[in-house]
């Protein structure tokens, strides 16, 4: 079998060829919509919670990372004091090295020239395809967290007879004392579905007392506040599924370590290694033809959960 050869520019035409992917980018490759990408502002907030539970670590597209799968970032010494003449003690940590690539995500949305309306559709179109990659990536980190949290169940409904007065701040503040003595660091971030939020809020109203009272009223931030973390996040997006309408987040809370402006060696539960392109994150292209037009976002990515220790959820009734 004859091996095709690569498109160098060089072939007469009608020669069949491999397409080479680098003429192409340059052929489609579309700035004026690229940075459209950097200053569209989401009406979802899906960036904001993407970074909150997934906070990015730019890298190259091929990169190594040590897995956090002990506790050894968290050892503390008594002898670090140097002596005179006498080098410091060395420290090593012998966390597992991985080799991993930032993944090519992107989407395409074909769009006949008769359906055109505005001088921007161009523009509409792009903030449908990253608010949809931007979607993708929230359940990408889900699905990540919930494939490696241990679990713990809890029951917030009231039931006269066998949870007449449950305590969901207490179930909180017990899975994270759960989830810092597996890690040696207390979680600091605590994602609740809107569902969790709701079956919080009943708990506590259904109870005839100041206190139960006084705990229905915080808001998220003071809820942080009380639980001693840095944030919590209430998810109350969906997305469409063949089953109908489903939240992004069901009846669960998560409790997990992540920090803003990482590195990728730094322990954490969740990382979002990103590759950076042009003007941000996102490139966009688009390919005319002679009845529609081809519009194609993507962009590098990978969601990793780098270390299990400490991650955990409570499952919710």
């Amino acid at each position: 079998m004859k091996t095709l050869s690569l498109d160098d520019g060089q072939q007469l035409p009608g020669a069949i060829c491999l397409a080479n992917e680098n003429r192409f980018n340059a052929a489609h490759y579309s700035e004026p919509l690229t940075a459209y990408t950097v200053g569209w502002s989401d009406p979802e907030n899906l960036r904001a919670l993407l970074d909150f539970m997934a906070p990015p670590v730019f890298v190259n597209r091929r990169f190594e990372f040590k897995r956090a799968d002990n506790a050894e970032a968290f050892l503390s010494e008594t002898d670090d004091v140097r002596a005179i003449g006498a080098a410091f003690k060395r420290v090593s940590y012998s966390g597992e090295s991985v080799n991993e690539k930032t993944l090519n995500k992107g989407l395409t949305i074909r769009v006949d020239h008769d359906e055109e309306v505005g001088e921007n559709w161009r523009e509409r179109y792009v903030q449908l395809l990253v608010q949809r990659l931007l979607r993708n990536e929230v359940r990408a980190a889900f699905a990540a967290l919930d494939a490696q949290a241990g679990e713990v169940s809890a029951q917030w409904t009231p039931d006269a007879q066998a949870n007449p007065n449950p305590n969901p701040d207490a179930d909180l503040r017990s899975l994270l004392a759960l989830a810092g003595d597996d890690s040696g660091v207390r979680p600091n971030r605590i994602l609740l579905g809107e569902a969790v939020w709701d079956l919080r809020l009943n708990a506590y109203e259904l109870q005839q007392n100041a206190g139960a009272f006084r705990s229905a009223t915080l808001t998220p931030a003071q809820l942080a506040e009380k639980l001693l973390v840095d944030g919590i996040r209430v998810v109350k997006g969906r997305y469409q599924s063949a089953e109908g309408k489903q939240r992004l987040l069901g009846t669960a809370a998560y409790v997990y370590y992540a920090l803003d402006g990482q590195m990728k060696d730094e322990p954490s539960n969740l990382k979002r290694f990103v590759t950076p392109v042009e003007n941000g994150n996102f490139r966009v292209y688009v390919e005319e033809h002679a009845k529609y037009t081809d519009i194609t976002v993507e962009h590098y990515s990978n969601i990793v959960v780098t270390s299990p220790l400490g991650l955990q959820k409570l499952s919710l009734t």
